[in-house]
Formats: C-alpha cells, sequence, structure tokens
C-alpha cells in the first residue's frame, strides 16, 4: 500500500495558503486522514462530450490514483444515482449524484463551523465519508453523528471509515429531519444544498449552537453558506457568509424543465421591455436573488434552430413563465400564468442595484418555526419572507 504521508501534508500546506485552514488541530486531521480510503471502488473524472471517465483505486497506476486522489477538484463517486466506477468500463453520460468534494471546500466548511473539543456534530450528507473522517480525528468518533440519504453510498462511506479506524454513528434516512435520538447537537454541517434550513436542524441543536449549510435554491450556482447561531427562544439569527455551491439534497432536487418550451410560453398576458437585462442571472448573486424572490423558479436557456439565443425563467408548479426576446442591446419579456415572475425578480435586482449592488454576505438570516427570512439592510424592497407552512 502506498504511504501518501507526502501528499497530505502537502494537501494541508496548499490549504493553509489558500487561507481555509487555520487551525493546528484540522491541520494534524488533514495531514493523519488518507483521502484515497474514501474514493473506493473508485471514481469518474471528466471526458469529452460531457461523458464521465471511470477510473478505479484497482485499476488504476496507483501513482496515478494518489495523484486524482489529492487533487485540488471534487470527485464524482457516483452517477445518476446508482452507477459506480467500477460498474463501467467505458465513459458514460449522466449526472452526478454523489462525490467526494473539493478539500478547499470542505476545510472552509469545517473551519467556520467553530468546532471545539467536546461538542457534538451533526453532519448532513455523509457522501464518500471524508469529512466525517477529518471531524471524528478533530473531534473523537462518538461526538460525530452522520446521516446519508443513500443506503449503497452510506454503506461504503461506513466502510471506508472503519478502515480509517473511526467507529462513528453513520446513519441511513433523510437528513432533513436531521437524527434527533442522538440530539441535542453542538453544531449541524450539511454537505449537501438545500432550499432553507428545516426548522428540524435548528429544533435539534442546543441554544448558542451552529447550523452551516447552503441555501438559496436549487439551481448549481447562486447559492450562499449560510452560518446561523441558535437562540435559548428556539429561533436562528446569523448570515450568508460567502458563496458556496452543493448537490442539492435529493429529496428537493428540482426535475430539469423539459418539453416543448414553445408550448410552454404560448400564451402571454403581458409584455413589456424589461428593466434589466435578463443576463444578469447568469451572476451570481442576481441568481440568488431570483430564486428568493421567485422560489421554484429556473432559469433555462435555449437557442432556435438558426443559433438565435433563447432565455426563459419557468416555474412548472405554478404553471407560469418569463420568456425573453433580444433586440440589440434591448430585451422584451412575455409573461404568463398566475404568477408574473420576472416582476418579482426584476424587483429584487433594481432596489439591489439602487443599494450599491452589495455583495452576498450582505444577506442577513432569521428562521422561525414559521418562516425564513432573508434581508439586506432595512430595504424593504431587500426583504423575502418565506413561509414553511
Amino acid at each position: 500500500m502506498t504511504d501518501t504521508a507526502p501528499e497530505r501534508r502537502a494537501l494541508a500546506d496548499r490549504l493553509e495558503k489558500a487561507g481555509v485552514l487555520r487551525t493546528p488541530r484540522w491541520r494534524a486531521a488533514v495531514e493523519a486522514v488518507p483521502r484515497e480510503l474514501f474514493l473506493r471502488p473508485g471514481v469518474f473524472l471528466p471526458a469529452e462530450g460531457g461523458r464521465w471517465r471511470p477510473v478505479t483505486a484497482g485499476g488504476a497506476d496507483p501513482a496515478e490514483w494518489v495523484r486524482i486522489a489529492y487533487s485540488d477538484q471534487s470527485l464524482t463517486t457516483q452517477i445518476d444515482g446508482h452507477l459506480t466506477a467500477d460498474q463501467a468500463s467505458d465513459p458514460v453520460a449522466g449526472s452526478p449524484t454523489s462525490s467526494s468534494t473539493t478539500p478547499v471546500t470542505v476545510l472552509d466548511m469545517i473551519e467556520h463551523l467553530d468546532a471545539e473539543d467536546g461538542h457534538h456534530v451533526l453532519e448532513i450528507g455523509t457522501g464518500s465519508g471524508y469529512s466525517s473522517a477529518l471531524m471524528c480525528h478533530r473531534l473523537g468518533e462518538d461526538n460525530v453523528t452522520t446521516i446519508e440519504t443513500d443506503p449503497a453510498v452510506a454503506a461504503r462511506a461506513d466502510a471506508a471509515l472503519e478502515s480509517a479506524g473511526f467507529s462513528t454513528w453513520t446513519m441511513t434516512g433523510d437528513g432533513l429531519l436531521g437524527h434527533p435520538r442522538r440530539a441535542p447537537y453542538d453544531r449541524v454541517i450539511a454537505t449537501c444544498a438545500v432550499r432553507r434550513i428545516p426548522y428540524a436542524w435548528i429544533r435539534q441543536t442546543r441554544p448558542g449552537g451552529i447550523v452551516l449549510a447552503t441555501v438559496g435554491g436549487t439551481w448549481s450556482y447562486g447559492t450562499g453558506l449560510a452560518k446561523v447561531t441558535v437562540g435559548q427562544d428556539g429561533t436562528a439569527e446569523g448570515r450568508i457568509i460567502g458563496r458556496s455551491s452543493f448537490m442539492q439534497a435529493r429529496s428537493q432536487a428540482a426535475a430539469p424543465v423539459s418539453g416543448d418550451l414553445s408550448a410552454r410560453t404560448a400564451y402571454a398576458d403581458s409584455e413589456r421591455p424589461t428593466k434589466v437585462p435578463p443576463l444578469l442571472l447568469e451572476e451570481w448573486m442576481p441568481a440568488f436573488l431570483a430564486q428568493l424572490a421567485a422560489p421554484g423558479a429556473q432559469f433555462v436557456r435555449a437557442a432556435t434552430s438558426d443559433g438565435a439565443q433563447l432565455l426563459f425563467v419557468c416555474d412548472p408548479e405554478r404553471e407560469s413563465f418569463a420568456a425573453f426576446t433580444r433586440d440589440g442591446e434591448d430585451w422584451t419579456v412575455r409573461q404568463g400564468g398566475p404568477m408574473a415572475l420576472w416582476d418579482d425578480i426584476e424587483r429584487s435586482l433594481t432596489a439591489w442595484q439602487d443599494a450599491g449592488s452589495p455583495d452576498i454576505t450582505a444577506v442577513h438570516l432569521h428562521i422561525t418555526a414559521d418562516a425564513h427570512t432573508y434581508r439586506i439592510g432595512d430595504n424593504p424592497a431587500l426583504r423575502w419572507q418565506h413561509s414553511v407552512r
């Protein structure tokens, strides 16, 4: 078996240089935990044509396998909810459904968790188990509870944790419900994205405890890392501390808009020039605001047979749409359905621009049992309340 201690030290050096590894105890965890143990039976690497090339731990050259394991990238470990690298010999098409997140992201989140000796942590989304192992090393295996929705993924993670010497509490179930049997927790960390922080996590966290999760919507971008502190009254208060992107919790993942877009957008109730270009939605902060203003909406890009660009915002559940056409630098929007999606989004975008286009870290979050409230400053036009009922 290849000794990867030099690679672990080199990884720790890079993470320190990147500014995400800031404390000696977490550096010791990075140096101690072999990441390669958590990539078995193999990974999928990006290949031409949007396909994925399988690389297995047993089939790869040992030097290549170590290089892959300690590369600064997220590594896909499952495709389409079932396929692992040992089950494929040629490049495959499909969508990643489980991965080992890039160490930069993992350690940045773990450091922001502010975990201390004796803290009991609940991790939502075990995935490969690598982050679970880092926390076991730092906090002790009995202080880490990790829950994974996919039984096969959970079994592989549990086996990897055992091989690394950690017999922790690895559960299979719906992470959105938390794990009340081991509550209360001092810290809750989610390695999947959620539309909003489930109140079950707040309820299962001690007063003064911290919940850390990627929130904001279902897009692959335009989401933020929320850090909230639970109060004595059962509410939680905090803010978005930076950009963050994770795979969506499976029970909340939105199906891509498909079918005949021309049929979906055939009957418009209104048509007008836009006040801001819809291309703003390709940027991170406007995408975050759009998902606050129109929860459930998706931004769809398409093209005509002659290559002309088409843009849509669609909410299939509410049977509402906004379709955009371009004339030079100007855009026209046609809207249909019970919700005027673009009116709501545009109102938020113009208020944000009028406020000086603040960064995502200006967003504050307040959580109660009944609602989530996001706000930027005291501007009522930059306040969004989402009921949980």
